[in-house]
């Protein structure tokens, strides 16, 4: 999404703290009080004796930063629980007031930081787990990680009102799954994709999600929870589309597509072919 720039240690914490559980963030604030402040209480000092000055050096040093961090860790936790509280308020009045709306059109007026808490909260309401990385640092640009189960699949966010999402985007998400090893992934986008962008994901398990697409899944979500602690029982078509995983090649380890044989015996049965065909020609019978 935007480049961050660059930020201290301690506005990392911060932000660590901010993408877990409020109450994860507030146990955390306890723990490293009790922790640290048990560290700097002072300890009883005997005779020192030969070869002890070094150790007391480091029990001086220890005891100086735990003195102060016995304070400044669980405020940057309790900052960082208030701050998740907050966005989990933002993300369901977002998704509310999105739903409620009359048309996709109310996508248009968010800020980019809107609509990826809008896309986390939607991937929500589809029962994953949702971490919020912010599109920066060496991942692809990714901005969200989502986790159900052992299956993990990765989302970019493209807040784009004037231009469509071309294919590089999809081609570099499709490259960073790879190399993580995920499941599947999903570009969401307020806008549209190009032709090119939908060929590309077709026959991979890459779920491309346009600006309509987006607000009939969280019209649907919104639909079927009575609730917001419940999630619904069976997810929106689009989502669970992206739930079949493709095999990989025995040959090339790349993924693979469904195909319809013309000749031999199978001929009309469907197969998994390799997606660098003809350059390997790698199958597996099985669907």
């Amino acid at each position: 999404m935007a480049k961050r720039r660059k930020s201290s240690p301690l506005e990392d914490m911060l932000d660590l703290v901010a993408m877990l559980s409020w109450w994860v963030g507030v146990t955390l604030g306890v723990a490293g009080y009790l922790l640290l402040h048990w560290l700097a209480s002072p300890m009883p000092v005997t005779g020192v004796q030969p070869g002890q000055v070094a150790g007391l050096v480091q029990q001086a040093i220890i005891k100086g930063l735990a003195t102060a961090g016995q304070y400044i860790v669980p405020m940057i936790c309790f900052a960082g629980a208030a701050l998740s509280a907050w966005r989990r308020k933002q993300r369901r009045t977002l998704a509310s007031d999105t739903a409620q709306a009359q048309s996709a059109n109310a996508l248009n007026g968010m800020s980019w930081r809107e609509f990826e808490l809008l896309v986390s909260e939607a991937f929500r309401l589809q029962g994953f787990r949702v971490a919020e990385t912010g599109g920066s640092g060496p991942d692809g640009g990714i901005d969200l990680s989502l986790t159900k189960g052992t299956e993990r699949f990765l989302v970019q966010c493209k807040q784009w009102k004037a231009f469509k999402v071309g294919v590089d985007v999809v081609r570099e998400l499709y490259g960073v799954m790879a190399a993580k090893g995920a499941t599947g992934g999903f570009v969401v986008t307020s806008g549209r994709f190009t032709a090119e962008a939908k060929a590309f994901a077709e026959g991979r398990n890459v779920q491309l999600i346009d600006g309509p697409s987006l607000f009939a899944m969280i019209q649907q979500a919104k639909q079927s929870m009575p609730s917001a602690a419940k999630p619904p029982e069976k997810m929106p078509a689009i989502v669970q589309a992206s739930a079949a995983v493709e095999p990989v090649c025995p040959q090339c380890g790349a993924g693979m597509v469904k195909r319809t044989a013309r000749k031999g015996t199978n001929a009309g049965g469907a197969f998994w072919g390799c997606s660098n065909f003809p350059s390997c020609r790698g199958v597996r019978q099985s669907l």
